[in-house]
This record gives C-alpha cells, structure tokens and sequence, in this order.
C-alpha cells in the first residue's frame, strides 16, 4: 500500500447508558501516519444515533480518496449496533468495523437487556452483521468484520495503517482521541470504542 494511501476512521464516545451523548469522530489518515482531515458529530444516545453519526460524517468528510472506511466497534453505546449495511451504501466503498478484544457475542446480551421491539430491531442488526475474524498484526490481535471487500484485503488495509507495535490502526487512534476531546469538550468525559 503506498505511503499517501487514505483510510477514513470513525471512533465513537458516548455514555455507557440511554442517558446521555455520543461524540463521534471521524479521521482521514494516510498509511505513512499523517492525519489529513478530522469532523465531530455529537448527538443523544438513542438506537440508530450512532449509525446516523458515521452517515452524518461521511457526509461532513466528503472524501472520495479515502478507500475504506473503518468504524471502532458496532455498538459505542447502549447496545446501539451501527447498521453496517447502511454505512456501507452511504460510505460507497468497504467498510472494516474493528474491535480489539476477544468478545463472545452481543446477542445474549442484548436478549437480556430489551425486549420486544427495542429487542428486535437491535437483534436484526446485530445478525446482519459479517462474521468476526481475526486479524494478527504483530504481536496483537484485532477482529475485523468486513463489508465490501474480502478478508485478505481487509486483513492487509487493517496492518498497512496499524504502526508496529501498535494495538490500533491510526485512523481509529486519531479518531479516538478526537471523540475524546470533543466528549472533554462538552464537559462530559467517558469514553466508549467496543
């Protein structure tokens, strides 16, 4: 992958529960490290309002030279699994939702936790989503969930922006700390990539 290659990472920063925000950053960041481009969007935590974010930002960025998009996680806040089809048909190239921990699933979880129609609308999100597979880079583990492209190419956009030694590919570390600041910004603090 050439160094000036672009990728478009979204990190999320939202309270833990329906009560509150979600900051969402979006960063366009080349393969040799340099950020070229940041936009926020914050909003109410409700189901969809992380989806709407990465839509929102995807409209804001506007960067066609970024070729894949990749989101920290399906579900930054309250169970609200982002809707990958969706931000696929607006992103209009692949789309990597990354996750950097060993997980068994959200499907018990988000049966334990709703019911009826919050139940299944979350539910059918959650198993349209690909499959999880594992990406190693390093000495560390991510998992990727690939819409648009296949898992190789997936795996090699992942390490191509991932520094050595780095849990994280760089559009997603950038993006992180963007949402961060924008949370501290508000004055609201916390944190949330799952």
């Amino acid at each position: 992958m050439s160094p000036g290659a672009r990728a478009l990472g979204v990190a999320f920063s939202g309270d833990g529960d329906d009560s509150g925000s979600l900051v969402a950053c979006a960063a366009v960041v080349r393969a040799d490290r340099v950020a070229d481009g940041l936009a926020l969007d914050a909003r109410p935590v409700a189901d969809g309002a992380a989806t709407a974010a990465v839509q929102s930002l995807l409209a804001r960025v506007d960067r066609p030279d970024a070729s894949h998009l990749l989101v920290a996680g399906v579900a930054p806040t309250w169970f609200d699994v982002v809707d990958l089809g969706a931000v696929r048909a607006a992103a209009d190239r692949p789309v990597l939702a990354v996750s950097f921990e060993p997980s068994p699933g959200l499907a018990d979880a988000i049966d334990e936790a709703f019911a009826g129609e919050a139940r299944a609308a979350r539910r059918a999100r959650y198993d349209a989503l690909p499959s999880r597979r594992r990406v190693d880079v390093g000495e560390r583990r991510l998992f990727v969930r690939a819409l648009g492209c296949a898992h190789d190419e997936a795996a090699r956009v992942v390490r191509a922006h991932t520094p050595e030694g780095q849990g994280r590919p760089e559009p997603l570390r950038v993006a992180r700390l963007g949402a961060r600041a924008g949370r501290a910004l508000a004055g609201d603090g916390g944190a949330a990539d799952r």
